[in-house]
């Protein structure tokens, strides 16, 4: 009995002693440093393959603007390559933003109701419908625009319609336009529209619009109270990925458009691998960063939403 009493009394003990879970502040101290640990990958992709470029095209937007490739490049901290930048380039800093801009609005005005009717109306078409929606993206960015090109051209069956229809003059045209640039841009930005309005229209909670009509509001108001409020950050979310790399896009402008409507993108390409003007080049795609910056804080602050942030 004495010997069944000193191992059942010894028995528990022996098993805590074991099976002892870490103590409270190791547990405590781990949860914490966890999160961390999770950031690290990613946060050395973005060190190595962001912020290293980032600081190294900063030094050489200072780098003496009088130097050149063959003779090297100084570094002069000239920090009058920016203002010397922005004045000999603010008309294609404007016309940038302007056609992005254009492109934005009416990717919003297609991709809205396209995102409402696959995510509310489709049905079991809505697989498909998404499908058709990324689809071009399997295909090369260049391809697409080249597409457009034929479109566009003088000989295209568009030009014939339109002016059959007289909306163009019998000599006009849309190729090498500035019209022939926007409606690139959209178009191949057009699904980055889309899809964030898509996952936010397919989240919407129905019974929130039986309510809306138990309380007699009309389709109209119903849809201006309750869809698109609710909907609002993918539309947040879809602008700005339609607008920021539409801003710095250069591909439309120079095959669907002329010189005349060359884009910030375009004179920073040129800068980089024509004239080889590093100091200017840097200097420009840097106020580039941030005016689109200041205009993406600008916009999240008067949308009121938090969501996409």
């Amino acid at each position: 009995m004495s010997v069944l009493a000193h191992v059942g009394g010894g028995g528990p003990a022996g098993g805590e002693a074991a099976g002892k879970p870490p103590p409270a502040p190791a547990r405590r101290r781990s949860g914490r440093l966890l999160p961390y640990l999770l950031l690290l990958p990613g946060g050395a992709w973005l060190t190595l393959f962001f912020a290293v470029p980032a600081f190294q095209l900063g030094a050489t937007s200072l780098y003496d603007p009088n130097g050149s490739l063959a003779t090297g490049y100084a570094m002069t901290w000239s920090f009058g390559n920016y203002p010397a930048a922005l004045e000999a380039y603010w008309t294609q800093f404007g016309r940038g933003f302007l056609y992005a801009g254009v492109a934005t609005v009416i990717a919003m005005l297609l991709g809205y109701p396209l995102a409402y009717a696959i995510a509310q109306k489709a049905g079991r078409w809505k697989n498909l419908m998404l499908v058709c929606v990324v689809a071009p993206m399997f295909t090369s960015f260049l391809v697409r625009t080249l597409a457009w090109k034929t479109i566009l051209s003088e000989n295209g069956w568009l030009v014939g319609v339109l002016q059959d229809l007289h909306l163009l003059a019998p000599d006009g045209r849309l190729l090498f336009t500035p019209v022939a640039v926007v409606l690139g841009l959209t178009y191949n930005f057009l699904p980055f529209m889309v899809l964030p309005l898509y996952a936010s229209l397919e989240r919407l909670d129905g019974r929130l619009l039986e309510a809306a009509s138990d309380l007699y509001a009309s389709p109209a108001r119903a849809f201006w109270r309750v869809t698109l409020p609710l909907s609002l950050p993918g539309l947040v979310a879809g602008t700005l990925l339609t607008f920021i790399p539409a801003s710095g896009d250069y591909i439309n402008a120079r095959l669907l458009g002329t010189p005349n409507q060359y884009m910030i993108g375009n004179v920073i390409d040129s800068a980089f691998l024509v004239r080889l003007d590093y100091p200017q080049a840097a200097a420009l795609s840097f106020l580039l960063m941030a005016a689109i910056l200041v205009v993406v804080s600008i916009y999240i602050r008067r949308t009121g939403t938090e969501e996409v942030l």
